[in-house]
């Protein structure tokens, strides 16, 4: 059980929330939901303790996972160490074992030692520490071969996927997931949810991830109005119940500030009377009924709109013949495809199986759009009539040039509209007043990805090609997102690892496996029908 009292914290003048308590009960899942800023990721620091709350106390179990996000803190240790550290007192218990067998000769007291360590290895499992270490790193898609490199050998997304496996190691009492499917592809996160469905203990978990949310979760502690309020039920159960009490409680202030505003006026009508009995009993009803002004909630939510200045032609685009390689290793191996117009297709698949290289490739004849450096091996790629192509690349660097505000960068990609149509783009994107003066070189990354979204939406391309759109986004706007897909009329081609994405936006699936590319020409819930009857 993991229990806060009376917690505060707050930055300047900025409350995040006040005088908080809220306990997390073993065999519960919880969601830890709230818009960006409003303090999710400093609740679980306190939590975890590597933060003190300005007030108010934390308890906690013993053994608490928690995922690590300093992705460089272990690189000079081994894989399957990385993960063993989950476990403390098992890491530290083995450490000192392995200290007291390297000296050259041994005293009494050593061996008796020894003997108290042994017995704490065998209390926690050490004696399989190092086979139950590999099969959570096979199931997050960590191959064996892997298990003894260093972990500064690994790229960005493996080392997330070991810390993962750190905080799930050691059966702990409490898990405390901090974006766990960050850098995951969907086959881990299903593997993922399966695991922590399964989990006993108490789980808390930021995501930005709706599916995942509604399909771990039991409960939701959402952050807002200044506090925390506690939901059962998933994320969509939570929106549903917020919205409900939300509307109560202004329904309620409504029908009283009418009763006030009847009762004012009999006051002001009779108060120099002779009804001064009368008059006296309104105000004392006026001081009952007062309204109380009703918390600012801190969810902005945008709002996407994808349109086109024209349509292409039927054909939006066919390739033939695709081939590109990386040294020996065979990326894509002349795949080919026709594209209609209108069709939305989502690329999958595991992480490094040629998503982006595909993108990539069909984009290498686009001047505007070909990456440096990049040669296709083979294969033509023909675009349809009048096809306007707009791209959301995964890496936002050197996009957004620096040295402007986000207002001037934005309209530089069509001089012709005015300030004002600038402004209410922006707008749309959550940047208000003098948000739209800020300087490109201080946008974060959820900025930069809704200024790139506010270029899409000036140029109203019809084809439109985007590349893990996600990654920065909160869930207002991965919603905002998703509604946008499904309602444009152009063309997509999608890279995501978001479940919902795939199965609400896809109209047809591109699955990417070992240099083959599989396509079904359906959307995703027929393709996974397709695959298990294939098993």
């Amino acid at each position: 059980m993991i229990s806060v009292s009376n917690i505060s914290m707050r930055y300047g003048a900025k409350i995040l929330f006040e005088d908080v308590s809220v306990t997390f009960i073993p065999g519960r899942r919880y969601g830890l939901t709230g818009p960006n800023g409003a303090g999710k990721s400093t609740f679980m620091k306190v939590l975890t303790g590597e933060l003190d709350a300005q007030k108010g106390n934390v308890v906690r179990p013993k053994k608490l996972g928690v995922l690590r996000q300093d992705q460089f803190a272990f690189d000079e240790y081994r894989v399957i160490d990385t993960v063993i550290m989950g476990n403390k007192p098992l890491w530290a218990a083995m450490e000192e074992r392995d200290r007291i067998y390297s000296k050259a000769e041994l005293t009494d007291d050593d061996g008796m030692r020894l003997g108290e360590l042994e017995g704490i290895v065998g209390e926690e499992d050490g004696y399989t520490a190092e086979s139950d270490a590999a099969i959570l790193l096979q199931g997050l898609d960590i191959s064996d071969e892997l298990h003894e490199r260093r972990m500064g050998e690994l790229q960005g997304g493996q080392k997330v996927r070991v810390l993962l496996a750190q905080a799930l190691f050691g059966k702990p009492q409490a898990l405390l997931l901090d974006e766990p499917t960050n850098h995951l592809d969907l086959d881990s996160i299903h593997w993922l949810q399966d695991f922590l469905i399964r989990f006993e203990g108490t789980l808390i978990t930021i995501s930005h991830d709706r599916h995942f949310l509604n399909s771990v979760t039991t409960h939701t502690a959402d952050i807002d109005y200044q506090t925390i309020i506690t939901y059962t039920g998933g994320y969509d159960e939570m929106v549903v119940a917020k919205t409900q009490i939300r509307s109560r409680l202004e329904s309620q202030n409504e029908q009283r500030e009418k009763k006030i505003a009847q009762l004012n006026e009999f006051i002001a009508r009779f108060a120099a009377g002779t009804r001064s009995s009368q008059v006296t009993s309104r105000k004392k009803e006026v001081e009952r009924l007062q309204t109380t002004e009703l918390a600012r909630s801190n969810i902005q939510r945008p709002y996407i709109r994808f349109d086109q200045v024209r349509p292409s032609g039927k054909h939006a685009m066919e390739f033939e013949g695709l081939r590109k390689t990386y040294g020996d290793q065979v990326v894509i191996d002349g795949f080919g495809a026709s594209v209609m117009r209108g069709e939305k297709i989502a690329l999958m698949g595991r992480n490094a199986q040629g998503k982006t290289t595909l993108l990539k490739a069909l984009l290498a004849s686009q001047p505007d759009f070909a990456e440096k450096d990049f040669v296709l091996d083979a294969g033509s790629v023909k675009w349809g009539h009048e096809v306007q192509i707009g791209y959301f690349p995964q890496d936002h660097t050197g996009i957004i040039e620096h040295g402007l505000t986000v207002s001037d960068w934005l309209h530089q990609w069509d001089p012709k509209v005015t300030k004002e149509e600038i402004r209410g783009i922006l707008g749309q994107m959550l940047f208000r007043g003098e948000e739209g003066l800020k300087q490109t070189a201080a946008l974060s990354g959820g900025e930069a990805a809704r200024l790139l979204f506010c270029k899409l939406m000036l140029q109203k391309p019809n084809l439109l090609i985007f590349d893990e759109p996600t990654n920065h986004l909160d869930l207002e706007s991965i919603n905002a997102l998703n509604v946008a897909l499904q309602k444009y009329e152009g063309t997509v081609l999608l890279v995501t690892h978001d479940h919902d994405l795939i199965d609400e936006v896809g109209t047809r699936i591109w699955h990417f496996d070992g240099g083959a590319i599989e396509d079904f020409k359906g959307p995703y819930e027929e393709y996974q029908q397709a695959a298990a009857a294939a098993r």
